[in-house]
């Protein structure tokens, strides 16, 4: 039994605090989901080091700057991507434990964080396109 196994029999949840597309698509996000990890968070900061960082981005981001697409969108198209195939890898942790681990967050706008009004149809939103 690993460490963060062990963490969770205690009632504790773990979560990684990183999210990219090589973390999805090399299969270690599903290892560490193995070793005990109970989600994942994203938000900006992470993704901007991601894009920056991670390969796996370049031609997208090179097609994405071509098309008229202002620079929320263009983050969005790819942390919605990610999010999305990060929950299909997260869904059996998420099953096993009754929908009370294995989630992705994704933050909404900083620019929302003192407007309760615009948070909640904006959370909504994301929600939606994450599950499209």
């Amino acid at each position: 039994m690993t460490k963060l196994q062990q963490v969770a029999q205690l009632g504790q949840q773990i979560w990684l605090d990183s999210l990219s597309r090589s973390l999805i698509q090399s299969g270690e996000l599903a290892n560490k989901l193995k070793d005990g990890v109970m989600g994942v968070t994203s938000n900006p900061a992470i993704f901007q080091q991601a894009f920056q960082n991670d390969a796996l981005y370049t031609e997208e981001l090179a097609a994405l700057k071509q098309q008229d697409l202002d620079a929320k969108s263009r983050y969005e198209t790819l942390a919605i991507a990610d999010v999305s195939h990060a929950c299909l890898v997260c869904l059996p942790v998420y099953q096993s434990n009754n929908g009370q681990a294995g989630m992705v967050s994704l933050e909404v706008s900083p620019e929302l964080a003192h407007d309760a009004t615009g948070n909640v149809p904006e959370g909504k939103r994301l929600k939606h396109d994450i599950n499209q």
